[in-house]
Formats: structure tokens, sequence, C-alpha cells
């Protein structure tokens, strides 16, 4: 089995593939992994050290824009999971053009670069935000795409291209759509590892606006064990969501956050808040509980905690891409 995965340089991509070719995994134990990755500033191939050596790896820099390049690389491919998008929103608010570039375009030209290679399965990996703000109760799958900033709206248009790929063509497409992710190697512009890595450095941290804007948060690994659940038995044409059942005010983050480095309230820094800022994220993840036997394993607790350690601890990994 060959399994081709975008992205797979990036934060929740690295953490997928090293969990493929470290045994997490048994039904793809013997995959072949091929990472395809642009390695743009959020990727980089120090997430992907402790598997490098290992003989069932293979990395390709390209350009999932590149239809060439995603020809040569589908070719003999079982199983793709799609990582590589540009996700930061405050990113998307100043510039645009890169992520309906990257995030519609590369996915079409993936989608399209699978169907002529007779591809078994296609993971898309998408996101909770394209389906806007919600202010009580949780989204199901089958509630209307509202996406309300560039970033998620490019994810939204990359969805309907996958459902698109399936109901026109018949490819076998899944697609996720995840909670807040957080864990270690996550980039640090994202908000867990700035304001860490801020405190660490007795900095500021940016709380945007009243600090009140609810988000669901879902450690990486809980994540990618429900990847891998869609991937094996996901039903084709199907939409998932994958939640962590943490549900945090800014605020009540940065309190933790502060607490875990021994900082005060002092440290926050009010901002003026972001455009078009989502008040509430939350999704229903019953379906992929019910179908696919998925529930989140990582306590909050212990997964901030090991994050906060991570970051204390991996100063080497983590400046160079701060300051670079």
């Amino acid at each position: 089995m060959k399994v081709l995965v975008t992205g797979g340089a990036g934060f929740i991509g690295s953490n997928y593939v090293r969990k493929l070719l470290t045994g997490a995994h048994p039904a793809f134990a013997d995959a072949e992994v091929v990472v395809f990755d642009l390695l743009t500033y959020a990727g980089t191939l120090s997430n992907l050290t402790e598997v490098a050596d290992s003989p069932r790896y293979r990395f390709v820099r390209g350009d999932i824009r590149d239809a060439t390049a995603v020809a040569d690389v589908m070719s003999g491919t079982d199983v793709v999971v799609h990582f590589a998008a540009e996700s930061h929103v405050d990113r998307s608010i100043t510039g645009a053009g890169d992520f309906v570039s990257t995030n519609v375009v590369g996915t079409q030209v993936l989608l399209q670069g699978a169907l002529d290679a007779g591809v078994g399965r296609f993971v898309h990996v998408s996101t909770d935000e394209v389906y806007g703000s919600i202010d009580e109760g949780s989204w199901a799958e089958t509630h209307p795409l509202e996406p309300n900033s560039p970033y998620s709206a490019s994810k939204a248009g990359s969805d309907l291209l996958a459902r698109a790929y399936h109901r026109t063509h018949g490819l076998p497409v899944c697609i996720t759509r995840c909670s807040n992710n957080y864990g270690p190697y996550q980039f640090p512009e994202k908000v867990i590892p700035l304001f860490v890595s801020n405190l660490l450095d007795g900095k500021k941290v940016p709380l945007y606006g009243d600090g009140a804007n609810v988000r669901d948060w879902l450690h990486v690994d809980d994540h990618c064990r429900g990847i891998q659940l869609v991937a094996e038995k996901g039903r084709e044409g199907e939409v998932y969501n994958i939640g962590g059942g943490t549900e945090l005010s800014n605020r009540e983050l940065t309190h933790l956050l502060l607490d875990a480095v021994g900082a005060d309230e002092s440290m926050i820094r009010p901002v003026a808040d972001r455009l078009g800022h989502d008040r509430r994220y939350s999704v229903d993840w019953s379906k992929i509980a019910d179908e696919l036997g998925y529930a989140p394993q990582v306590p909050f607790a212990e997964g901030l905690a090991a994050t906060v350690a991570f970051y204390r601890d991996r100063r080497d990994w983590w400046e160079p891409l701060k300051n670079g």
C-alpha cells in the first residue's frame, strides 16, 4: 500500500506521518508513506526527524498546484490524506490570494490527479470554521457552510470541490472537519505556541477583544486517530466532524497558559479584535463516534501540560521558526 500525505511536514500532517511510521495504525503498518510538501514557512523537515530513516518513508518536495508534479507523485497511490493548506486566519485577512490558490486550486489539482491515478481513498482534511459561528448547540455535518474569513471560505470551497468530485466522478472521497488543534510541533503563530513562547521569553500575550470567543480544543493525536478511522472505514462521500470535547473561551485558555508558566494577568496585552472574528465554534462529533468508534483519548489538562513542556524544552525547534 502507498499512502500519499500532502502537507506532511506541517503540524498535523507530520503528527499523522510519525504515527503511521511508528506503528500507531496497524491497518497501515506496511504502507509506503510519501510526504508531498512545498516546505513553506509552516512546514519543516525537522518535524519528521524521528522517522526520517524509516525504509517506508519518502519525501518529495512539490506544490499541490503543479499538475505535473502531482501526477508523478500520485502514480501508484492507494490512499491520499490531504492536509496541505494555508491555514492562518490573520494571514488570510491581509492577503487572501494565496489561500484561494493553495486551498481551492491546489485541492482541485489533487482531486483530478487522484481521479486520473485511480486512487482508492481520498481523505480531505478540513476545519469546523467552514460552518461559521454558532451561539449555542453544535454543528452537525449537514449544517450549511457559512464561512466568515477568507481562510474558512477557501476551505469551504475545497470541501465543495471534494464533494463534487465524488458526486460527479465517483472519486472515493471522505471529508473531515476538526475543531482547534493543539500539541507539539505547532508553528508558533497559532495561539497556544505563540502565547507559551512569548511567556517563556518574558513577553506579553496579545488577547483579542474581550477574550470571550469560544473554541473546542482537540489534541493533535486524537485528531489523527479520527482521520485514520475515516481513512480505514469512512463511508465514501461522507463528512465527519472530529471534536475534542473541551470548550474554552480565549480568556480562559490564556489564564491556563499563564498558570502553566507561572505568570500573572499583567502579561496580557489587550488588542483590537480580529476582523470578522467568529464568536463560538462547536462541532457535533456523534456521527464519527457512532459509525467508527471515535472518542478523544487525551485529557485536556494532560495534553496542555505536555504541550507547554514541549515548548519549554524544545527552544531548538521553535526559536528558529519564530525568529526567522
